[in-house]
């Protein structure tokens, strides 16, 4: 079994009604999506708010939502399992995601605030020496950090294709209290190119990533070249903790 398909929501609540919505969110609508053909898991996060890197670029275009304070990932088999159906674009009808929807669970979903989506293919990944932490459904570790970006030019992108493929995947498989790393690029959404780690607890990441600097002092050159040619979306990369699953 292989979830090579994520579909990702970043999104913001207002204050009133916040714990109304976790309720209804675990309760009624992930249930109910995990019945859906194709779909794996679902995971929950809350951002820590942690300052990114100094070298990292944000998108200014204005038409990029910047909700951010919560993600949404739902995992499947490929990402075909994410389509709305062909009914939504040819006669109208509710995304098939969707139509099994009451009125209260769209005024659920309406409280989402600057919300921004990605639906992302696998590219590559690797697990890492905490691997073993993760779940028999293949949900994402207790702390994750999330890049969502694009390439400022081609050559941009073929540098970060050698970047990963041959350096940065093989680190993050060694670094103590990492559970995995995966490349994706997006099918669907704001930006082309998506990470995902994986971590035991952001204190963990907070004490090991750091690390890199040290066991790679030769790469670190080449990354405050590169990283400045990528345009991340809003606060990207998020770094947050799960809410749900609930970690044991």
């Amino acid at each position: 079994m292989a979830d090579k398909g994520l579909w990702i929501s970043w999104y913001n609540l207002p204050d009133n009604g916040r714990e109304s919505y976790l309720a209804w969110l675990y309760g009624t609508y992930v249930p109910g999506m995990l019945k859906k053909p194709g779909f794996l898991w679902a995971a929950h996060y809350a951002s820590a708010k942690v300052k990114p890197g100094p070298h990292i670029r944000h998108t200014t275009d204005p038409a990029v939502p910047t909700g951010n304070d919560y993600v949404l990932m739902f995992g499947a088999e490929t990402a075909h399992a994410f389509s709305k159906g062909s009914e939504a674009f040819t006669r109208g009808a509710p995304s098939k995601l969707e139509a099994h929807l009451a009125e209260a669970d769209r005024k659920m979903l309406a409280m989402r605030i600057g919300e921004r989506v990605c639906i992302t293919t696998e590219e590559a990944r690797a697990d890492g020496p905490d691997v073993k932490a993760r779940d028999a459904r293949l949900t994402p570790g207790p702390c994750i950090q999330l890049g969502s970006f694009n390439g400022s030019t081609i050559a941009a992108e073929d540098e970060l294709l050698s970047w990963y493929a041959d350096w940065r995947m093989a680190a993050l498989s060694k670094l103590p209290g990492c559970i995995g790393i995966r490349k994706m690029v997006s099918t669907s959404g704001w930006a082309k190119h998506l990470v995902l780690y994986e971590f035991l607890s952001l204190e963990e990441r907070a004490k090991n990533l750091p690390k890199l600097n040290e066991l790679y002092p030769d790469m670190i050159e080449w990354t405050a070249r590169a990283v400045p040619k990528l345009i991340h979306a809003p606060e990207s990369p998020i770094v947050a903790h799960r809410l749900w699953p609930a970690v044991k």
